[in-house]
């Protein structure tokens, strides 16, 4: 292999990743598809083949890393490495995939495809925020092994760019781990791996409360650990005394749900109750293991009092990602709540390495569960017209919310998010049901549709042809699939409505044998003060909305039209007004022939600035209005209205300040506001008109209003904004 593409330092990291590699896969890889994938390795480092990505990683070397987590973290695969290994080179084109199919086969084709999609949406940016976030979901759904690759490769990578002096590019990759890799993993019951990426998603992000809870960490090491040994040690004695075959250890909680404990019940570091947790893992034939562990719970519950409410029994009906355990919280020596679990060796196995460790990969069908989900995925995706922000939140939400389980009457089981109602419930059975779902029967006792679902309940489930989603239900359910699934019918009501709208509009226009201008039409919808046509529509067809009025307000706009297209910008004569409202300096601009006196105004659609290349337009109104030449307008008002337009540019002098609109993306943290809004009072010529700032699950997204004098003011403004820590994106909005 060529080693003129690595470096002193990683050459020093790939031998022993391929050494482990080897170590892991022995008897999954064979010699053949090991030494095949090296000398492919080999020859395309030779042509020059690899890239090195954003962060200048070796992508040998990230494989490799990724390759050697899906070995230790879940269980070695053939086709998974195979793929892992390959994309990159598929990508660019060093490999076709007929080549693929021929020497690995359909399956590892099919991965490396999926790898392909996910790395096309990728661009210099992370994908937070970005609309192909809808888009990387879909591939997901597609196959849950590509999920598995990309949760590592982004741990891989995470674990790479530790030091990396672009602190910028580093938090926006810990944002996406965090909204997306985290949760994902979460789902997949890789808890280790949940854990770690969160940890760095928190050291990048906040490195200053990371560091803080890891030093104290550290500093109780030596008490934590005597304390963890003066609570075990009675415990195993007893455990021994009865015969049972055991590991018993203790761990500490990870930074990240510490600092989470610690937000949520705003305490310090030292009042954390439970920083750690007791696990006994029995050593069990599978037909013995709910009844050793309740015998250890018996155990320890004898030696120290429990707490009843912090109970949780997912050995009688395991957690949908196949998680199985007993967790209890007791109270031990020194008055401390110390947290137990007990499970089994099989089910250790699983909450270590997550169901998809035992997913016969092969067959590319998952166990019911993880099809399952992967279904819900695909729900989620299926009706979803909101923008990526809410996509994420629904995920987050399927994802991390606690569970409740409820049955049909035939004893089907349903699980939900805490907060599930009875409508929830319905929409869970079938689409149909849910849209026709009127209340049910709980329990042998009839509750409405916002009814909250306890587990353990038995719901019958009442409809009725006659009823329709109304969208107060939107108020009463929590799960995405049925959320996207009330709006696409309340959706599709409006669109019925609508149509029949515009259709009684239409037979009237013909009456009056009036042809329509879609663009005047626009117009008076807009001048009636409706957003959307499909609202205009249906309050014509329910009757709110007068359609004669309507008639007459488009035709009052098009004789204006008619008279304002005698006008050309050759034959227009201009003249000064002497309105102060409507005039700016005359130095500032100049308009045809250099013009004095000209009334202007410019256009609200895009807000031009001293700088912005702009033209101006003679409107029906007598007023030339001054446009930027990206203005989402500017097409159309070029192909329409051609005859209008007049030359104009900036004269040099800069006059009065212009207003400009930025749009800001960022986390949000405590004083991010504060430290934006300093920024603009520190800078000279420039002023803060207003801000707007809305905040969901985690982001904010904010628009603010500044007066300044021209683009280069802008341009550097948005420069410093972008050094505010926790901003992700400014850009100015149009």
């Amino acid at each position: 292999m060529e080693q003129v593409f690595f470096t002193a330092e990683e050459r020093g990291q790939l031998i022993p990743l391929c050494r482990s590699l080897l170590r892991y896969g022995r008897g999954v890889v064979s010699s053949d598809d090991f030494n095949r994938l090296k000398s492919l390795v080999a020859e395309a480092v030779k042509a020059d083949a690899y890239h090195r990505d954003r962060f200048a990683l070796n992508p040998v070397i990230r494989s490799l890393a990724a390759c050697e987590l899906l070995c230790e973290r879940l269980s070695p695969d053939r086709n998974m490495i195979a793929a892992m290994m390959i994309y990159n080179l598929y990508r660019r084109e060093f490999v076709t995939r007929d080549k693929i199919v021929k020497e690995w086969g359909d399956d590892v084709a099919k991965i490396v495809d999926g790898l392909n999609k996910v790395s096309s949406l990728y661009s210099r940016h992370a994908l937070v925020g970005s609309e192909n976030f809808r888009n990387l979901l879909l591939t997901f759904a597609e196959d849950i092994r590509v999920i598995i690759l990309m949760i590592l490769d982004r741990l891989a990578l995470m674990r790479a760019i530790n030091h990396h002096p672009d602190q910028r590019q580093v938090c926006d990759v810990a944002y996406e781990v965090s909204y997306l890799y985290a949760p994902l993993a979460h789902r997949l019951g890789l808890y280790s791996v949940k854990s770690e990426l969160e940890d760095m998603s928190l050291k990048y992000t906040n490195r200053d409360v990371f560091s803080q809870i890891a030093h104290k960490l550290n500093e109780t090491k030596a008490s934590r650990d005597a304390y963890i040994a003066d609570f075990i040690r009675p415990v195993k004695e007893k455990l021994e005394r009865e015969g049972l075959k055991f590991e018993i250890k203790g761990r500490t909680k990870s930074i990240s749900s510490i600092w989470n404990k610690m937000k949520k019940q705003k305490n310090d570091l030292e009042n954390i109750y439970d920083l750690f947790a007791i696990r006994i893992i029995l050593d069990v034939p599978p037909e013995r293991e709910k009844n050793e562990c309740w015998l250890a719970y018996s155990i320890v519950t004898d030696m120290y009092r429990p707490n009843p409410s912090r109970l949780k029994d997912w050995l009688s009906i395991p957690k949908s990602n196949g998680y199985e355990s007993l967790h209890i919280t007791v109270y031990g020596p020194e008055n401390k709540w110390v947290e137990v679990q007990i499970r089994s060796k099989r089910m250790d196995t699983i909450a270590e390495k997550g169901l998809a460790a035992h997913w016969k990969y092969k067959g590319i069908k998952s166990e019911g569960n993880l099809d399952a989900w992967m279904n819900n995925v695909r729900d989620i995706l299926e009706a979803a017209e909101t923008g990526p922000m809410e996509l994420m939140k629904n995920m987050r939400m399927d994802v991390y919310d606690k569970e409740v389980f409820a049955f049909t009457p035939k004893g089907d089981l349903y699980r939900f998010p805490l907060g599930a109602t009875l409508l929830d419930f319905a929409f869970g059975i079938h689409t149909n049901v849910g849209s026709q779902c009127t209340g049910g029967r709980v329990n042998g006792k009839n509750q409405k549709i916002n009814y909250k679902l306890q587990s353990g309940d038995t719901v019958e489930i009442f409809t009725s042809s006659q009823q329709m989603p109304k969208q107060d239900w939107l108020n009463y359910v929590v799960t995405s699939k049925a959320r996207n699934k009330i709006r696409v019918a309340l959706k599709e009501q409006q669109s019925r409505i609508a149509e029949l709208g515009k259709e009684l509009l239409q037979r009237r226009f013909k009456n009056r044998k009036i042809e329509i201008d879609e663009s005047l039409l626009s117009k008076v919808i807009k001048k009636l003060g409706f957003k959307t046509i499909t609202d205009f529509f249906a309050r014509i067809a329910d009757e709110s909305l007068d359609i004669n009025s309507v008639v007459e307000s488009y035709l009052a706009l098009t004789k204006a039209a008619d008279e304002a297209e005698k006008i050309s910008a050759s034959e227009y004569t201009l003249q000064a007004s002497a309105e102060a409202d409507s005039r700016q300096s005359d130095d500032i601009l100049v308009i045809g022939d250099n013009i004095k006196g000209i009334n202007y105004r410019l256009a609200k659609c895009c807000n031009p600035i001293y700088g912005d290349d702009v033209f101006g337009f003679i409107s029906s109104e007598g007023v030339i209005k001054i446009h930027r030449s990206d203005c989402p307008n500017a097409a159309n008002i070029r192909d329409k209205y051609p005859y209008r337009l007049i030359r104009t540019q900036w004269s040099g002098k800069i006059g009065s300040q212009f207003g400009a609109t930025l749009r800001i993306v960022g986390n949000d943290d405590i004083g991010i506001v504060t430290n934006i809004t300093s920024i603009i009072n520190k800078e000279k010529n420039i002023s803060l008109r207003s801000i707007t700032v809305d905040s969901n699950d985690g982001l904010f997204q904010g628009y603010l209003i500044v007066g300044v004098n021209d683009t280069t003011s802008l341009n550097q403004l948005i420069k410093k904004i972008q050094t505010v820590k926790g901003v992700k994106n400014v850009q100015r909005s149009k």
